[in-house]
């Protein structure tokens, strides 16, 4: 089972991150920031002028002109994983935040400005990936009766609806662009591989064959493409996707087929949970790792 799917305390890692972009046309790779503390996941709002990320359980939103970070206001939801998403209007975000009274992980929601938390999720844990392009349903991996699968949840609340029941770890559930599809990862065929489905969850088809442990895709805007990030087999469990470990960023398209390399980097968990596409769909950004002396 995944050991990072446990209740935790939302901690640092003795790290030094590099919040980057990434041009997947040129190859260019800009370092944006250096922070002397752990930051992960950034989301590149639709208006390509921030990215929004978490450090020590909290949002910032992060000016790519003044390259300045601002902490963003989500009252008791102090406790956030890299699980973090943004409405396609870009009003308000959804978090993972790990409740105080039982430290398990439920979905919340509020305003993207700033504001008090809704809760989604009643049942717990419950760790966020998608926001249906539509607005109105959310996409997470759910541990029930200890089996991890994939849900669905009206926005505003209600009865979660269940997508996958094969054994193992099935996560990372993104819906794509036109809402037709939500690409995950599953351990169903032994290695961590990148699947898509309808948005029923109809149709379960598995797009990734290498030998490699392939998580979280992410599509781009324009529907063309898939990030994903890799680890070695063998370097890792199929169902862990630890930090402080040697990965690859790559990209395939989104009708199947061969992937690229983008990049190899020192990251892992934090580097892209989260899709971090920027709305033209050239560019990625990322965060990796320097390991403190």
């Amino acid at each position: 089972m995944n050991t990072l799917k446990e209740p935790r305390k939302i901690t640092g890692r003795n790290v030094i991150s590099l919040l980057q972009t990434l041009d997947i046309h040129s190859g260019e790779i800009n370092l944006l920031a250096e922070f002397d503390y752990l930051i992960e996941a950034p989301n590149w709002t639709r208006d390509g002028n921030r990215l929004i990320y978490n450090s020590l359980g909290r949002l910032y939103s992060f000016d790519l002109a003044a390259r300045e970070s601002t902490a963003i206001d989500s009252g008791y939801a102090n406790q956030c994983n890299n699980d973090h998403v943004l409405s396609p209007d870009n009003s308000h975000v959804a978090v993972s935040h790990h409740t105080y009274e039982d430290g398990q992980s439920r979905i919340y929601v509020f305003p993207l400005q700033g504001g008090a938390p809704e809760l989604i999720t009643p049942m717990a844990p419950s760790y966020l990936h998608g926001w249906s392009p539509d607005g109105g349903t959310l996409s997470y991996c759910a541990e029930r009766n200890g089996e991890y699968d994939i849900y669905t949840i009206p926005v505003n609340g209600g009865v979660e609806t269940r997508l996958t029941d094969s054994p193992g770890l099935n996560d990372g559930p993104e819906y794509s662009p036109d809402g037709q599809h939500i690409w995950f990862n599953s351990v169903r065929t032994g290695l961590m591989q990148v699947w898509r489905m309808n948005a029923d969850g109809s149709g379960q088809e598995q797009m990734t064959f290498d030998e490699s442990n392939n998580w979280f895709p992410h599509v781009s805007p324009d529907g063309q493409w898939i990030a994903f990030i890799s680890y070695q087999k063998g370097d890792v469990a199929p169902g862990d996707h630890p930090a402080n470990k040697n990965v690859e960023l790559r990209l395939m398209p989104s009708s199947g087929g061969e992937f690229r390399t983008l990049v190899r980097l020192f990251g892992g968990q934090g580097t892209i949970n989260v899709n971090s596409w920027s709305p033209d769909s050239r560019q990625l950004a990322f965060v990796s790792y320097k390991l403190k002396e």
